[in-house]
């Protein structure tokens, strides 16, 4: 099913707001680290439909613009003083904590983000293209197959070197406790049982704010102060 009227227009304006973004927090901010990581990955994006390297780009950057804007508007929420998603409070609470590190603050973000944002912004796309799920399975096989490889350039960026990194040091033990493949496995479930519950909407509601706190315990794990 091919969705070309949707162009790729709307993904340059998440561009844009995540660029201005980075150009207005803080280095050491936790949401500017994420935020860093994630502008890659919508860059690539956009790339990507520039070079027609998905099978519909239509899909792709819609999915991409309704994932893009569940993270912009759980920023809008914490800088108006409201309570963003579950998922996102922890990042959000401990975004300036010295004893946190910045790949902790990195996967915290994308935790949230794959773990309960992709799954709702897949049901989003579908209202919005007027299709289901396995329409738009590719596209997000696609996205997150740049998301493992991003992660991978992170964990390498943003690692201490193999001199600070024991084997006994805690961070080591975060990062063995978080997997970003099962959290994208896991969200294509989610996503598919979202559609499913649609039309049950007191469920469909309960069902999605369990992933929420869900994935709220386990961002304040991986954001748990391993210094000062």
């Amino acid at each position: 099913m091919a969705h070309s009227e949707y162009l790729t227009a709307p993904v340059g304006t998440v561009v844009s707001r995540m660029r201005a973004l980075d150009a207005a927090l803080p280095e050491r901010d936790g949401i500017a680290v994420f935020n860093r990581v994630y502008l890659c990955v919508t860059e690539e994006v956009e790339r990507g439909l520039d070079a027609g390297r998905f099978g519909d780009p239509g899909a792709a950057a819609t999915l991409d613009v309704r994932f893009a804007e569940r993270y912009l508007a759980a920023v809008d929420a914490a800088a108006g003083d409201r309570r963003p998603p579950a998922c996102w409070r922890p990042l959000f609470q401990l975004r300036r904590h010295p004893g946190v590190r910045p790949l902790q603050f990195a996967l915290a973000g994308i935790n949230a983000h794959i773990g309960h944002d992709l799954a709702l912004a897949v049901v989003d796309s579908c209202r919005t293209l007027g299709c289901e799920p396995a329409d738009l399975e590719d596209e997000f096989d696609r996205v997150g197959e740049l998301l493992v490889s991003l992660e991978e350039r992170i964990r390498e960026d943003l690692m201490p070197g193999p001199d600070l990194l024991q084997i006994a040091d805690p961070l080591t033990h975060l990062l063995g406790s978080w997997s970003l493949e099962r959290a994208r496995d896991a969200t294509w479930s989610a996503a598919r049982a979202l559609w499913a519950l649609r039309r049950f909407g007191d469920l469909a509601e309960e069902f999605a704010e369990r992933l929420d706190a869900a994935v709220g315990l386990a961002g304040r794990m991986l954001l748990t102060p391993l210094r000062g």
